[in-house]
């Protein structure tokens, strides 16, 4: 079973292995560190049995930004662990927190153009749209599609409730009324 947490300073060696082993747009140990000092809520990983990283998100707020909104630095998750919903929860798990705890109105990335398997991922499972296009973005002149998310109807935005939440108050509610029915009158 793997388990999504919030990161901490421990987990930052393997979240950099894990980018190496996936990745050709690798970061020094300080901009992990810079992200885990500036946003610390942001910060996720999957943890498998044994306590081994094998996937996180790196996230982080656009500082100086006109509008609150939150960017993707970085999301992977080894090969060994992938198809199983794991980058899902964890760019969920980031979306959740850049909106509840920053009150973030949209979420940016970029992704290779030629990384069909995560474009796919951003788009057809996340709900990203594409915003433009950035040439020569990457290292190696490759574009890049920016991508955003809307989060302004975020189930955890202004005080909406997600889905599986509000079946849950409501069976509680019934519940309640339930008991209330049935208790004698005095």
């Amino acid at each position: 079973m793997v388990c999504i947490r919030r990161a901490t300073v421990d987990d930052l060696l393997e979240m950099q292995s894990c980018n190496l082993s996936c990745l050709p747009e690798n970061y020094q140990m300080k901009y992990y560190f810079y992200h885990i000092l500036s946003w610390p809520q942001l910060l996720y990983v999957a943890e498998a049995a044994g306590g081994k990283i094998v996937g996180y998100v790196l996230a982080k707020m656009e500082e100086d930004a006109t509008v609150s909104h939150g960017h993707i630095t970085s999301l992977a998750v080894l090969r060994s662990h992938r198809k199983l919903g794991l980058a899902t929860r964890l760019m969920r798990a980031a979306e959740h927190d850049m909106v509840e705890c920053f009150d973030a109105e949209y979420v940016s990335l970029h992704v290779r153009k030629s990384n069909r398997a995560a474009f796919h991922l951003y788009s057809e499972t996340l709900g990203f749209k594409v915003n433009e296009i950035e040439a020569k973005y990457y290292a190696d002149d490759e574009d890049a599609y920016d991508m955003r998310k809307d989060l302004k109807a975020h189930p955890s935005k202004r005080g909406a409730k997600d889905p599986a939440d509000a079946a849950a108050d409501k069976l509680a509610s019934a519940t309640i009324e339930d008991a209330e029915e049935k208790e004698p009158e005095g």
